[in-house]
């Protein structure tokens, strides 16, 4: 390993022993910048690596906000401003119970690349709160997301920062927050993206992740292998909005899902997964995938979500959580004949996974590359907010087909210029670092 990074890697080991996640992120990255520093002397001069992984600043605060039994409550929110070389902070707001620093740091520190990725003027930021919307009424969520607001519009703005959805934060928790910030400041402006339609959202923003994590794949499905979805078998873990928009794209693609999960267990239905049965229960009723099973009677369910990667598939999409793939995971699927694991959560595979994958020649894509399609409509919704206009649904589908095509040929063809065709983890760590430093560079120290 290159002095610098090696350095550099072990200065955040003696900082942060605890920040786990944080810490599996900057391993997974540094290492594979190596082509990068050594090409260009003012990387090191400039000390970027280090500028790179310490966040421009990470706000901190109490939230305290009253249930529908007139208790007070008090949680924990954050907001992480990463790195705003190339565009106004961008990322988004996750309500979960595990959200901590280590995590929400390891989240921006990917958002910085993934936004350079999409090739959209967008810097990298995080944030959220331990607290966990599911089983709080409507009257909860509402006062919460407001206490939060009450603290966050301080930091936020469309030219400063843009946050998002994420785990926990669909349309109902950003339609609360916003209405706080525009009482809070009077003004109607796009600080906020992912917010419905009749205010400023973008057509295709629920679809974008799922969708562009499947153009993502059926490119490099196509260049990498001369192949498609089309008569392939598919996994997808989680049964949120990005699983349910990546097995509808699969399906309009010609591929075949026949497993998801959410965290009590996974359903397997070999005919093919009833999207629409799981839309209802998942989206409309906020129900539990086992539900499934009661109305296909053929398909079954089974407890612990990990088992869904010892069944044989063709394509795997991880789309639930970070390290949710592990190495005896990634062993199954290799052993079951895969040919590509595209990730559509953030970090779903231990390094032990990713290792596997590129050694045995399963296409592999990492999250920063494959699930941008996120954020990159955020960045169109900003970009409409901007100008006062709405785009169609095909406008924007066509252009977030666009903008995943062209990240996974930046990542291809960086990863052939460094001497390891194929290695997607490679080609999007350096390319998208690439664009930051250079950015960084030329604005001086600050």
């Amino acid at each position: 390993m290159n002095a610098y990074i090696e350095k550099v890697l072990n200065g955040l080991k003696e900082r942060y022993p605890d920040q786990k996640e944080f810490l599996q992120a900057a391993e997974e990255i540094l290492p594979s910048l190596e082509g990068a520093v050594e090409a260009n002397p003012l990387i090191e001069r400039d000390n970027i690596l280090e500028r790179f992984v310490e966040p421009d600043r990470i706000i901190k605060f109490r939230v305290a906000w009253v249930d529908d039994q007139g208790k007070v409550q008090v949680n924990r929110g954050y907001r992480i401003q990463a790195n705003n070389a190339i565009g106004p902070y961008k990322g988004g707001l996750r309500f979960h119970k595990s959200v901590n620093e280590s995590v929400l740091k390891f989240l921006a520190l990917e958002q910085i690349l993934k936004n350079s990725l999409t090739g959209l003027p967008m810097g990298g930021g995080k944030g959220g709160s331990n607290f966990d919307p599911h089983g709080k009424s409507d009257g909860e969520v509402m006062r919460f997301c407001q206490a939060f607001m009450q603290e966050l519009y301080r930091h936020v703005g469309p030219d400063i920062d843009v946050p998002a959805g994420d785990i926990g934060v669909g349309a109902r928790e950003v339609g609360y927050l916003y209405g706080e910030y525009k009482r809070l400041t009077g003004r109607y402006e796009g600080v906020l993206t992912g917010k419905g339609l009749s205010f400023g959202g973008s057509l295709i923003r629920t679809q974008a992740t799922g969708y562009g994590l499947c153009y993502f794949a059926a490119k490099a499905l196509e260049v990498m292998r001369g192949d498609s979805f089309k008569g392939k078998k598919v996994l997808v873990s989680g049964s949120g909005n990005v699983a349910i928009f990546a097995a509808e794209k699969v399906t309009q693609l010609g591929g075949t899902v026949i497993a998801m999960s959410d965290s009590s267990g996974y359903v397997y239905d070999p005919k093919g997964i009833d999207l629409d049965l799981v839309k209802e229960i998942k989206l409309n009723r906020r129900g539990r995938i086992s539900e499934y099973v009661e109305v296909r009677k053929e398909a079954k369910f089974e407890q612990g979500c990990a088992g869904i990667w010892k069944l044989k598939c063709d394509i795997a999409l991880p789309c639930a959580t970070q390290n949710e793939l592990d190495g005896e995971a990634a062993k199954a699927l290799i052993a079951n004949g895969v040919i590509g694991c595209f990730e559509g959560a953030n970090m779903p595979c231990t390094p032990e996974a990713q290792k596997l994958f590129i050694e045995k020649g399963v296409i592999y894509s990492p999250g920063k590359a494959s699930n941008a399609g996120g954020v990159a409509v955020s960045g169109l919704e900003m970009s409409q907010n901007s100008l006062r206009l709405s785009w169609s649904a095909e406008e924007v589908d066509e252009r977030l087909k666009g903008i995943m095509e062209g990240i996974f040929a930046n990542c291809y063809a960086t990863s052939e210029e460094l001497g390891e065709k194929g290695n997607l983890l490679l080609g999007a760590n350096a390319y998208g670092f690439k664009k930051v430093a250079e950015a960084m560079i030329a604005q001086g120290v600050y």
